[in-house]
């Protein structure tokens, strides 16, 4: 019998991150000043309470969640992300978390990060964690290659993380069957995704995924307090 092939999901914020990289990433362009700080900051926390609900309709926060790098172009913006690297993720990457990432690794499992926020501002923080394997809301580009706030293909969001899954399976020849996968996510917005693994295990929860895994029996790990 062929071994199934062992995969580790890892949702990105408050799950590997204790922070949201895209809030984050809002609160920093404002802070160095592409945006209005009090009409900004009011529509991100509405964006965001939406995220916590259950509500947010992901192709409008993309638009506004990207449209201060759209309109800066690719060389301001990606100086600015390289700060806000240095700046804002370098010092929230703690080694509990790396140190799963690394688990899984040495063990031979294949690592994947799959998130609800947009390439732009994941690809390097993936990168920070050592994981080549990154689905995350793709966005469309102009003739001339830059972002232009509208998603690509279907976004790695709710039920939208399952079809992104099975699309990154049927890309390289996988069956969900032949696979043996272990999901870590905070989050109740990721419970579709949760529900289509083997192994899922409430990271750092929030209180409704809290009270769902205790009642399903599932892992909870508390990554941040060890």
């Amino acid at each position: 019998m062929t071994p199934k092939t062992k995969l580790a999901l890892f949702d990105l914020d408050h799950t590997l991150l204790p922070i949201d990289s895209d809030y984050s990433w809002g609160t920093f362009t404002t802070a160095i000043g592409w945006t209005d700080p009090v009409e900004f900051a009011r529509r991100n926390d509405e964006f965001y309470a939406h995220y916590q609900a259950g509500t947010l309709d992901v192709h409008d926060y993309v638009r506004f969640a990207t449209e201060a790098a759209r309109l800066k172009g690719p060389e301001v913006a990606l100086a600015a992300r390289q700060r806000f690297m240095e700046e804002v993720i370098a010092p929230v990457i703690r080694p509990p978390a790396l140190e799963l990432v690394r688990q899984h690794q040495a063990a031979g499992d294949e690592v994947l990060i799959i998130t609800a926020t947009n390439e732009f501002v994941t690809r390097p923080i993936a990168e920070a964690f050592g994981v080549a394997q990154l689905i995350a809301v793709e966005l469309e580009r102009d003739a001339s290659g830059w972002i232009t706030g509208e998603i690509r293909g279907t976004p790695s969001f709710r039920e939208g993380k399952v079809r992104r899954f099975g699309e990154w399976l049927a890309a390289r020849g996988l069956h969900r069957h032949e696979t043996e996968v272990t999901f870590y996510s905070d989050s109740i917005n990721d419970l579709p995704l949760m529900d289509n693994v083997d192994h899922p295990v409430a990271t750092n929860p929030d209180n409704r995924l809290r009270a769902l895994a205790l009642e399903r029996g599932w892992r909870v790990l508390e990554l941040f307090k060890q």
